[in-house]
Formats: structure tokens, sequence, C-alpha cells
């Protein structure tokens, strides 16, 4: 695994970047359980708005400024339709709306939405890499970024209906949320995966990234944001595919030696 994370040592930039994002995640729960509602949103547009960055920069530095813009506008384009399709139809991810809570929005979606689908997808792509040892348009490839990504989901779903950013017509069984909404959010992920067809990922950088958000979140969402169940469902669902990784990983380093 230690040579999946030598990339780290190539770009100044993303080392930076990475330290912008972790400090700022780990002052947010902080500041907003301290100062209040008002801190808390726009310390989270700050908190996506950086790790989106850093991401891009990730891939910048891997892929060239080309292929990382094309591969960027192809996740936010396509998160957008899917989460408009959502908000007008109800379609994949069920009947939801969202609040006035996240601004500006663009035809009733927030913008910092598919950004948010932007910053964790290409990590999940990442973990996904290392387990299956594929890119691309692999079958194994897919289906396990799909299903790193939508691990993240269950983390941050629940918060963001506690928080009042978004409602469901029909609440559902896991902490308010539906059971199809991750149906969706799994097949979504792995059409846009496809799509973008991403291979020779910088897969130290974005694990780490990977790896940082299942910390911060656990740890914000169990303490600050007293929601120890959506946290505990969150950190060992995407536990198993870290634990993966970092094995397949290990693996590979001693059969490289």
């Amino acid at each position: 695994m230690q040579k999946a994370f030598n990339d780290l040592r190539y770009s100044a930039s993303t080392r930076v970047g990475l330290l912008a994002w972790a400090l700022t995640m780990l002052a947010l729960p902080v500041l907003g359980w301290v100062i209040g509602g008002d801190f808390l949103l726009r310390g989270i547009s700050l908190a996506v708005l950086i790790q989106t960055t850093v991401v891009l920069v990730i891939l910048v530095q891997g892929w060239g400024w080309r292929r990382a813009g094309f591969v960027f506008v192809t996740v936010v384009g396509l998160a957008y339709l899917a989460e408009l399709l959502g908000v007008s139809f109800g379609i994949p991810f069920g009947k939801y709306h969202y609040t006035a809570l996240l601004q500006p929005q663009i035809a009733g979606v927030p913008a910092l939405i598919p950004l948010a689908w932007w910053m964790l997808l290409p990590p999940a792509w990442a973990v996904s890499g290392l387990i299956t040892r594929r890119s691309g348009r692999s079958i194994p490839f897919l289906l396990v970024s799909a299903l790193a990504f939508t691990a993240w989901d269950l983390f941050i779903d629940p918060q963001m209906v506690a928080w009042g950013f978004w409602r469901w017509e029909v609440p559902g069984q896991y902490f308010g949320v539906p059971w199809n909404n991750y149906l969706g959010w799994f097949l979504v992920s792995a059409l846009i995966t496809f799509i973008a067809n991403p291979a020779n990922l910088p897969s130290g950088a974005l694990s780490l990234v990977y790896v940082l958000t299942w910390i911060l979140q656990t740890t914000a969402q169990g303490v600050f944001w007293q929601q120890p169940g959506p946290a505990l469902a969150g950190f060992m669902v995407t536990c198993v595919f870290i634990s993966l990784a970092f094995w397949r990983g290990e693996k590979k380093d001693k059969s490289d030696n």
C-alpha cells in the first residue's frame, strides 16, 4: 500500500490543499456547534468548495488540465441532471425536494450538490482501483466504485435531512431516508463512472481523501451532530472498502518486491 501513496509527494499544491481541507473539516463541527446554524451553512459551502478543488487539483496533476476538466464537467453535469430528474419526477432516488437553505439553486437543485458528487466520486474510483486492480469501464471496477461511493451516502443523507436541506415526500426506513435512494445513487454513480471512463488514477492522494472523509465524517456525525446511528452505519460499511483497498494494496506491494 505504501507504493500507492507515493504520489502524495509529487505535488506541493496537493499537500497544501489536503491540509486546508482537513483543517476546515476539523473546524467545521466545532465552530458550528459553538456558533450555530448560520456559520454551519457557510462552513459547509466552504468545505465542499475546498474538497472539490482538492480533488480537481489531484486529477490535474495526474492527468493534465484537458482530461481532468472533461471528467469534471462530465461528473458535475450528469450529477446535476440526475438531481434535476429527482426533484422533478422522483427518478431515480424517490420523491424529494430541496428546501431554500442551500443557495444558490438552479431549477430547484442547489449548485453545491453536483459538486458534492464530484468531491467523493473520484476518491471512490481510486479505492475501487486498489480493490479490483481494474479501471475504466471494467464491470468489477464500475460496481465497486458505485458501492464505495454509495457507502458515503449512509453518512450524508440522514445528516442533510436532519439539517432540513431536503425533504422526502414519504420518509424512509433508514433514519428518514428511503432505501430506493441508495439504489439511485448506485445506478447513477455507476453510469457516470462508465461515461467518464477513468483510468491511470493518482490513487494515493485520492484514496487519502476517501479515508479522511471516513474518519472526519464519523467523528463529526457521531460526536458533534448527535447522529450516532448513521455515523456507525457509515463507518462500518465504508470501512469494508478501505480495509479491502489496504489488503489488496499490501498484497500488490509484496508481489512487486
